[in-house]
């Protein structure tokens, strides 16, 4: 389905690691509708991911950052708005890492060392990026900036850890920042919040194939897959959703809204 409907449009995707993260879905589905952009991601994600075959196939250029280092994210603007000439109208977040999970910690044990990595890297990560862009004045007016975000932020969802916290910031910084951001420069400041998707971060989550399952059980159109992602999220880059902002929109099939499904009873 290609529409053009982000023709003109440029900007930057973050987190894109190989073909089953959702950021990277989306970097296809922007370059189908149009879209330019800058891929970024830690330097091991070159070494280790793909992302450097993601922007061949969408002619765009990679450039590492870490989304936690400030100098990383000003030099990261800096270079994309001498590559685009001018302002960018899009960012997307899609980043997300927790070691307590991947230690096997518990939340009613976690190393608060790591705890503090959690929420910088998933969720203060995103303030960072939005207060560089902001400083630099790098978006244009009616820009769009989107962070992927899940429903754990909200409601317990067994072995989701720490991830759950960081989810919640997220969401917070997202109507914080985007009430600044609308007000100052016309900029919307949106989160998706997703069904379970099967990303390399995804699978790292403690009994996660079950997760995935309920939810799909439970939702009466099934889980929202990562091109269901992408879709939404072209959608909220375009000049479709201008008036669109502060809000955390669900993409899970209707899972948000159920207690419990037919499905389910007769599972």
């Amino acid at each position: 389905m290609k529409n053009g409907i982000l023709k003109g449009k440029k900007g930057i995707i973050f987190g894109a690691l190989d073909e089953n993260s959702i950021a990277w879905k989306t970097a296809e589905r922007v370059f189908e509708e149009g879209g330019e952009f800058v891929l970024t991601n830690v330097a091991t994600a070159a070494r280790f991911g793909k992302v450097k075959e993601l922007a061949e196939k969408t002619n765009a250029t990679f450039i590492p950052a870490d989304a936690t280092n400030m100098q990383d994210l000003e030099n990261l603007f800096a270079e994309t708005l001498k590559i685009f000439n001018g302002k960018i109208d899009f960012v997307l977040h899609s980043i997300g890492m927790s070691l307590n999970i991947r230690k096997g910690l518990q939340y009613q044990e976690l190393n608060y060392n790591y705890y503090m990595k959690t929420l910088d890297i998933s969720a203060i990560s995103f303030h960072k990026i939005m207060q560089t862009a902001y400083k630099m004045d790098a978006m244009n007016e009616w820009g769009s900036i989107v962070a992927l975000t899940y429903i754990a932020a909200q409601r317990i969802f067994d072995g989701y850890n720490d991830m759950a916290d960081a989810k919640a910031l997220l969401e917070s910084i997202a109507r914080s920042f985007g009430y600044i951001f609308s007000r100052d420069k016309k900029v919307r400041v949106n989160t998706v919040s997703q069904s379970p998707v099967q990303t390399t971060a995804g699978k790292g989550i403690k009994q996660f194939g079950s997760l995935f399952d309920y939810a799909e059980k439970i939702s009466p159109l099934g889980n929202a897959d990562g091109y269901d992602a992408a879709n939404l999220i072209v959608m909220l880059f375009s000049d479709y959703t201008k008036k669109i902002t502060m809000q955390n929109i669900y993409n899970d099939g209707g899972f948000s809204s159920m207690g419990v499904s037919k499905n389910f009873f007769e599972d």
